[in-house]
């Protein structure tokens, strides 16, 4: 399957899936549910502690800073990859893509950045802001999602390509292989093409809801 047929149809899928108003809903076809909505099958903590990770009312949550990285027990290679969030004010989080179980997830994998992008008490470097390939890849332009409200991702990873939307806005579409020759030797997961997908609790609570994924076949 070529890159830009997939992700044509899954830009497609966006327009016609409409948005979760609910946790625990069922997987649009040909997806899988990666959290269960009662508990943390399926998933293991990185570098941080498991007694802050709950689930409760079929929303996954980390009450604050030290979760550390909520990885797959799986691994994955292409996928689709949506899910929904929810911050609180200064809250900071991200979702780890192909990365190993062992180091920083963001850089031995890669980081897709979840933040308070209007609430964050600081200044925000361009590849820090929501949708970013965490300090590789900006986004085309800055999220503004109010705090409290669910939003909705979606990433397509094929290859070395890479969509991510959120709220149906594409705010990144790139290809990764376009940045290993500055990046590599600090990210040397832009290479990877395969690991465990994550979740991060980085400061604040943050909450998701629908993680569902689909392989994409090689």
């Amino acid at each position: 399957m070529r890159y830009g047929l997939a992700v044509g149809a899954v830009l497609a899928l966006t327009g016609l899936i409409q948005i979760p108003s609910a946790s625990g809903q069922k997987p649009p076809e040909g997806f899988t549910a990666l959290f269960n909505g009662t508990d943390l099958t399926g998933w293991k903590v990185h570098n941080g502690k498991i007694d802050l990770w709950g689930v409760k009312d079929g929303i996954l949550f980390c009450e604050k800073a030290g979760g550390g990285w909520l990885m797959t027990e799986k691994e994955y290679g292409d996928f689709t990859l949506s899910l929904e969030y929810r911050l609180n004010k200064g809250s900071n989080s991200g979702v780890a893509l192909r990365a190993p179980l062992k180091g920083d997830p963001a850089y031995q994998g890669m980081e897709i950045q979840v933040i308070d992008d209007a609430g964050w008490p600081g200044k925000l470097e361009p590849w820090q802001h929501t949708g970013s390939v965490y300090a590789v890849i900006p986004p085309k332009k800055f999220l503004e999602a109010p705090t409290g409200q669910w939003q909705f991702m979606m990433i397509v990873l094929k290859g070395s390509k890479i969509l991510v939307t959120v709220n149906q806005e594409k705010l990144v579409e790139d290809d990764l292989a376009k940045y290993v020759e500055k990046y590599g030797k600090s990210h040397p997961g832009l290479t990877r093409t395969d690991g465990h997908v994550g979740l991060q609790s980085h400061s604040n609570r943050v909450e998701f809801r629908n993680v569902w994924i689909k392989p994409i076949e090689k």
